[in-house]
């Protein structure tokens, strides 16, 4: 398929080794709905930010990030898990204006050590606290200032918090008209350490935390759970499928298939916008569903974020990584930006950008 020429500005964290290429109307889609994406890897530990400047160019730039997997966005703040903390970045660059060509500018202001919990999704309450899946302890936590994570919830089969990755717990829904976690998946409902990885296929569930139960079962490796629109939606990742979820026959309905392990679920108006990355060549992703579609299909696995029209499960527009890409983990929405752009630690851009704020009294 042709693409539309994108526009790598790596901004010094490395020389791009990787490669974009976006379908036609990819950046088109993108200026309509006003709005850019932040996407994290996996394997490589990069966050990036992609714009639309105009209709026809993409604007790409990346930050490294050790292991980076979760991000979510509040108003114009930007929420990150990494290796070993939870970033929150805000951005600095009033509306209307730019600073250096990007109408945004995400500058990290708060960092909570966790330690590495193996965090994955992340979502944030009204207050602006943090929530992530603690996958390695299996319950889902916020931060703390005095220890690594405080427990916020824990699945009804989890009997101990202990560091062993018991379940596999991995996705967070969180719930938009309320502002609270709302649902979270897991790969299976095993209580013992990498008790989930003989039971990758048909054993993974959905969990309603308000219920303390399970609102579906029988999926493999299941990702991403979000709410839109009321709708439940779940990547069925074992098996390359996006679908919702039947809460009151607690099953799984697939809308569209995807070309690869499906990871990352966003949604703007009547589309969703799905994360797709290559099967790792190893136990744990090997012998799953996907593959045996795939192959059937004849069609080779895509590390790219595929823009599928919920009302028909087509794919209308799509974004390819390649190079050193190889798997995708999160999306998130940035609204109202065309350009955006994020400071990181690799290259000291941190230590040139000072900003002065309102004066302090310390007497009343």
């Amino acid at each position: 398929m042709s693409s539309v020429p994108v526009n790598i500005q790596s901004g010094g964290d490395s020389a791009p080794p990787y490669r974009v290429d976006a379908s036609p109307g990819m950046a088109g889609w993108l200026r309509q709905h006003d709005v850019s994406l932040a996407i994290t890897t996996y394997q490589i530990g990069k966050l990036f930010l992609v714009g639309a400047p105009d209709a026809g160019q993409l604007h790409v730039t990346e930050r490294t990030f050790e292991r980076c997997l979760g991000v979510a966005v509040q108003g114009e703040s930007l929420y990150l898990a990494g290796l070993n903390a939870i970033y929150r970045f805000a951005n600095v660059v009033p509306k209307g204006q730019e600073l250096e060509g990007h109408d945004a500018v995400y500058v990290p202001q708060v960092a909570w050590y966790t330690g590495d919990v193996f965090a994955h999704d992340v979502g944030v309450l009204p207050d602006g606290r943090p929530l992530f899946v603690n996958t390695l302890f299996g319950c889902l936590a916020t931060v703390d200032e005095a220890t690594s994570f405080r427990p916020v919830w824990t699945p009804p089969f989890i009997t101990q918090l202990a560091p062993q990755d018991r379940c596999h717990l991995n996705g967070l829904a969180m719930d938009d008209t309320t502002g609270r976690p709302a649902y979270m998946t897991a790969v299976a409902e095993t209580d013992t350490p990498r008790g989930w990885a003989d039971k990758r296929d048909g054993h993974g569930v959905v969990l309603d935390l308000a219920t303390q139960s399970v609102v579906c079962r029988g999926l493999s490796m299941p990702h991403s759970p979000r709410l839109h629109r009321g709708a439940l939606y779940v990547l069925n990742a074992g098996t390359g499928e996006l679908g919702v979820v039947d809460r009151a026959a607690r099953r799984f309905e697939a809308i569209a298939s995807v070309p690869g392990f499906a990871r990352g679920l966003a949604f703007m108006g009547g589309y969703a916008l799905v994360g797709t990355s290559l099967p790792r060549a190893n136990q744990v992703f090997a012998g799953l569903p996907l593959e045996e579609r795939l192959k059937a299909a004849g069609r080779a696995p895509e590390c790219a974020i595929l823009v599928v029209e919920l009302a028909t499960g087509a794919v209308v527009h799509w974004l390819r990584l390649g190079g050193v890409v190889r798997e995708l983990y999160d999306i998130a929405l940035l609204p109202g930006h065309r350009s955006p752009m994020l400071v990181g630690f690799a290259q000291g851009q941190i230590n040139r950008l000072i900003s002065k704020g309102k004066p302090f009294p310390i007497h009343s």
